[in-house]
């Protein structure tokens, strides 16, 4: 097992398990699961390099979860006592009861092995939250000044979130796992002010990441190139011209191009969305069952995958929260729908003789539901173009770095996006900063419009912390990979223009 941390004590662990599994087979329940976990997540803030916010938090509990009698039940408590865990399963039991007149057929899982004696860690040298406040406000003070002192920036946040998780889990048919993650997001923001009371702002482009520390060391990321880049980039911004709307050729860079595939496919391929289970938050899906197979969602050199074992990933994980093995998985195979992200109920409905694995919890007091795993656009295959060869191909275009807003319809179909930095290009060589860019399509219209994809050079992977789903909300850390990719004929509005400024 990871060594003790976080509060949780493996015998005491062991023994809340060995209690929680013991009443539940007394009871007779046909499935059973239990999860001891310890989160400690942290937020450190600052503006114009002062601390503005320091936060740290850490949530112990023990969640179960029994399917008796065709229903499922779960219930979860703070108190992390055998005793107590012996009375959730009589609670979860109780709930399993009473939502037995509103279901529609009995609770169905889908199969799984057993795996016993899983220990997981993920790959990082420095727990970041083992990091003292102190050197964290230095870190982030030393990056602000650095920034403060060039020519024209005005303000500064800087921000760092760390969290790092240890779960056990449980179950009646033998699976064992003891499971330990870290992750890291450091962001820096910059504004610069002009003559006449109008502002522009440029952030890092650094992804969260399952690293440790080190990541602010440089290993993963060169934050120095990208922190002395950043004053000119937002002067050139700050005069850049605002977009003439239109129809341009896109070259979006995988800093980009990873909130698209969350927002149009990571969303849409998740098999509870298009089944109409998941309809109130966010919406369902326009990728249906009936269309599997057949769904022309891109272009031919369109291939994503489903990917819970991706290194460094937001959503990496050995065992996930029903006790389903980690899988990597295809959802859009040449540029046609094969998949779906799947639990073991969805599996189970479906008629998928197993889950790949997408079941998370975002707290030991929250019931597991069908989460995302790591979404991802693969590069082309071989060596591959550059981001260099990519822009080589367009005469009139835009080249796009970076997320910030978005919008995307109920469906996960009609959706707006746009970017940190934009760049007219103009012969296939790029030709100066714009402003004020929004690309604007339809899912299967914007993927099916992709030309071609970067090599393994041009291949990052992005995400975020936070994407929320389910009521009550939950949310959970996933990434999501790209390479470059070369978009042909995207229509393109003038956002500044489209809100009335």
């Amino acid at each position: 097992m990871p060594e003790p941390s976080l509060g949780l004590d493996p015998a005491a662990v062991d023994a809340v398990r060995a209690a929680t599994l013991d009443a539940a087979q007394r009871i007779g329940a046909t499935d059973a699961s239990v999860r001891v976990e310890a989160i400690r997540s942290q937020v450190v803030a600052l503006r114009d390099g002062a601390l503005e916010t320091a936060v740290d938090d850490t949530e112990l509990g023990v969640g179960v979860r029994v399917v008796t009698d065709g229903s499922v039940g779960f219930a979860a408590s703070a108190d992390l006592s055998p005793a107590s865990a012996a009375a959730l399963v009589r609670q979860a039991a109780e709930a399993a009861s009473l939502t037995a007149a509103a279901r529609r057929r009995p609770a169905e899982l889908a199969d799984e092995p057993a795996h016993p004696g899983v220990e997981w860690t993920s790959p990082h040298r420095v727990d970041p939250t083992d990091v003292p406040l102190d050197e964290k406000v230095a870190r982030l003070a030393g990056w602000s000044e650095r920034l403060l002192a060039a020519r024209g920036i005005s303000h500064v946040t800087a921000t760092v979130r760390a969290v790092s998780e240890v779960k056990h889990y449980a179950d009646l048919h033998g699976t064992t796992a003891a499971q330990r993650r870290v992750r890291v997001h450091p962001t820096v923001e910059a504004v610069a002010l002009d003559d006449e009371g109008g502002f522009e702002t440029m952030r890092t482009l650094a992804p969260p990441v399952g690293r440790g520390w080190e990541y602010l060391d440089g290993d993963g990321w060169r934050w120095d190139d990208e922190l002395d880049r950043i004053p000119e980039l937002l002067l050139e911004k700050l005069r850049a011209p605002s977009v003439e709307a239109g129809r341009y050729d896109l070259v979006i860079d995988p800093t980009n191009l990873w909130l698209t595939i969350h927002e149009s496919i990571g969303h849409a391929t998740e098999l509870d969305r298009a089944l109409g289970y998941e309809a109130a938050y966010a919406g369902t899906s326009f990728a249906t069952p009936d269309k599997l197979g057949t769904l022309r969602y891109g272009s031919p050199v369109m291939h994503v995958t489903g990917d819970r074992t991706a290194a460094h990933g937001l959503a990496t994980i050995a065992i996930d929260d029903e006790g389903v093995e980690a899988q990597s998985f295809d959802l859009v195979k040449d540029g046609v729908l094969v998949g779906y992200q799947l639990d073991r109920a969805t599996a189970a409905i479906a008629g998928y003789a197993r889950s790949n694995g997408c079941a998370f919890a975002d707290s030991p007091l929250h019931v597991p539901i069908q989460r995302m795993a790591n979404v991802s656009l693969q590069p082309a295959p071989g060596e591959g173009p550059t981001t260099e060869e990519l822009l080589s191909g367009v005469d009139r275009g835009i080249y796009i770095e970076g997320d910030k807003s978005w919008s995307i319809d109920m469906q996960r179909y009609n959706f707006q996006f746009t970017g940190q930095r934009f760049w007219r290009i103009q012969d296939g060589r790029l030709a100066g900063q714009l402003r004020d860019v929004a690309y604007q399509a339809t899912t299967t219209e914007f993927w099916g419009s992709m030309e071609a994809v970067g090599g393994r050079t041009t291949y990052l992977l992005g995400g975020a912390f936070n994407c929320g789903k389910a009521q009550p909300g939950q949310v959970a850390p996933v990434s999501h990979g790209a390479p470059a990719a070369l978009v042909r004929d995207v229509n393109i509005l003038n956002a500044r223009a489209e809100s009335g400024r």
